[in-house]
């Protein structure tokens, strides 16, 4: 049988049982399932949170987002892809990652610049990630401090998410965060699980993705819920 691999992707054992008029077994069917859709996820993410960018950008307001969420979010994806870079795991099963993490420090630095005046507190955080971040992405640490830090970034993810949740229920509101980016998150959460026992990675990486469930998807029926109906027109006078 002539090898057909694509991208770490092996499509002979499919394509040969379709040449037989066979359906794919599942030992087959699974594996490359699993790393298309990782694929997708990758392509899909140097976009998911574009909608948010743009959302702000119009309306030039961050009313209803939490600074700090978005802060950690930067820190949890920045563990998260040190830790899948350092495991040496295959592109399909943590790809997104890179393009989050770009997707994400730039979106911290629209909403510092539209909270002026930003507190000592908030560049003495950014400084204080800006040099310990080359360091954590280049594996140069301990490697039980590694997991450790790679244990801790679930709760990174949960706490990041836990402040959002209750600025909306605070204000019944869910201010300017975007739709679109909230659903591609818990999509993009689902779908990682199946793929990443696929890969067979890591529990802990499973763990991260079922979290994403969670709270992005606490996060989205929170828009859902608060989204306000359109204002009805007025009749006109006769």
């Amino acid at each position: 049988m002539v090898k057909m691999e694509f991208l770490g992707m092996d499509f002979s054992c499919a394509f040969g049982s379709l040449s037989k008029g066979e359906f794919p077994e599942k030992d087959c069917l699974l594996p490359l399932i699993s790393k298309l859709l990782g694929y997708c996820i990758v392509a899909a993410s140097t976009t998911v949170k574009v909608p948010q960018i743009l959302k702000i950008l119009q309306h030039k307001s961050v009313r209803g987002l939490s600074v700090i969420a978005f802060e950690l979010e930067v820190i949890g994806y920045t563990i998260a892809l040190a830790y899948c870079l350092h495991k040496g795991l295959p592109f399909s099963a943590y790809g997104e990652l890179a393009f989050l993490l770009i997707q994400a420090i730039i979106l911290v630095a629209i909403i510092y610049y539209f909270s002026q005046p930003i507190a000592m507190k908030t560049w003495l955080r950014a400084l204080l990630y800006s040099a310990a971040a080359p360091t954590i992405l280049a594996g140069r640490i301990d490697p039980i401090l590694f997991e450790a830090l790679y244990a801790s970034q679930h709760a990174i993810f949960f706490c990041a998410r836990v402040p959002q949740i209750w600025e909306n229920y605070k204000n019944k509101s869910t201010g300017e965060l975007s739709f679109l980016t909230s659903l591609m998150n818990f999509a993009g959460s689902m779908v990682r699980v199946f793929t990443s026992i696929q890969e067979e990675a890591p529990t802990s990486v499973i763990m991260g993705s079922v979290i994403g469930i969670v709270t992005n998807g606490t996060i989205l029926s929170q828009i859902i819920t608060y989204q306000k109906p359109p204002a009805k027109k007025g009749k006109k006078a006769n």
